[in-house]
C-alpha cells in the first residue's frame, strides 16, 4: 500500500471502532518499527542517514519520522512552519519504510515520553524503537521524562560527527551504560535496552543550514 494509501484509509480505534484518532498511518503487532523524532528544522540528508542507518542495522519494517509541532527546547522564532517542516522531511524520507508523520500534533502531546505511551498503546503488539542522532544522547538529559523513555521502548543511537565522545560520556549514557545491546537484538528487547550503532560519518546539520538560509 502507497504512502497516500495509508494516510487516506479509515482509521478504528480499539476494537475496530470506527471514528478514532487518525494518525497517517496504520501498524500491525509484530512489525519492528523505529521511531524518529525531531524538529526536522529542516530536515536534511544528515536525518536521512539516521533513519537509513537505523532501517538496515536494526532491521526494521518501518521507520517514522516524527515532526515535532514544536521543540520544548526551542524557541517558535528559530523554528520554520509545521507544513513547511513536514514538506522538507518528505523530500529526503525515500523509500516505502519511511513514514513522515505529523502524529504528534494529532495526538496532542508535546513532550516525546507521551508520544511513545500513546503509541503503544494504540498499537499493541509493534516492537517500536526511538532512534536518535548521538547529538541527541548527548542532550538526553535535557528532555522530560528521558529515564522513563528508556524505561519505556528501546533506544538506538547512531554516530553523529563531532560528539561522539560527548554522547558516549554523557548522563544518559552513564545512568544506562549496563544496560548497551548489539544492534541486532534491539527490537522487541526488554526496556531499558540501548545500542550505539557506528557507521560512515555524515556532516549535513540543521545548524549550518539555517545559518546558510539566513546569510544568503
Amino acid at each position: 500500500m502507497s504512502r497516500r494509501a495509508i494516510a487516506d484509509a479509515p482509521r478504528r480505534g480499539p476494537g475496530g471502532r470506527p471514528g478514532a484518532l487518525r494518525l497517517g498511518f496504520s501498524l500491525t503487532p509484530g512489525l519492528r518499527v523505529g521511531l524518529y523524532g525531531g524538529s526536522f528544522n529542516p530536515a536534511h540528508a544528515g536525518h536521512a542517514h539516521v533513519a537509513e542507518t537505523a532501517r538496515e542495522r536494526l532491521r526494521l519494517d518501518r521507520v517514522i519520522w516524527l515532526v515535532s509541532p514544536q521543540n520544548p527546547l526551542k524557541t517558535s522564532a528559530e523554528t520554520a512552519s509545521l507544513a513547511a517542516r513536514l514538506a522538507g522531511a518528505r523530500r529526503v524520507a525515500r523509500g516505502p519504510s519511511m513514514i513522515v508523520a505529523d502524529a504528534e500534533s494529532r495526538l496532542g502531546t508535546r513532550y516525546t515520553i507521551d508520544t511513545i505511551r500513546a503509541l503503544k498503546a494504540r498499537f499493541p503488539g509493534v516492537k517500536f524503537v526511538w532512534i536518535m542522532g548521538a547529538d541527541g544522547l548527548a542532550e538526553f538529559h535535557r528532555w522530560r521524562g528521558w529515564t522513563e523513555i528508556f524505561r519505556e521502548v528501546p533506544v538506538a543511537v547512531i554516530a553523529r560527527p563531532g560528539v561522539s565522545l560527548k554522547s558516549r560520556f554523557s548522563p544518559a549514557a552513564r545512568r544506562f551504560a549496563r544496560f548497551r545491546r548489539p544492534a541486532a537484538a534491539l527490537p522487541g528487547a526488554q526496556p531499558p535496552a540501548w545500542a550505539y550503532l557506528t557507521a560512515p560519518l555524515h556532516f549535513h546539520s540543521s545548524t549550518d543550514l539555517r545559518r546558510a538560509a539566513a546569510a544568503s
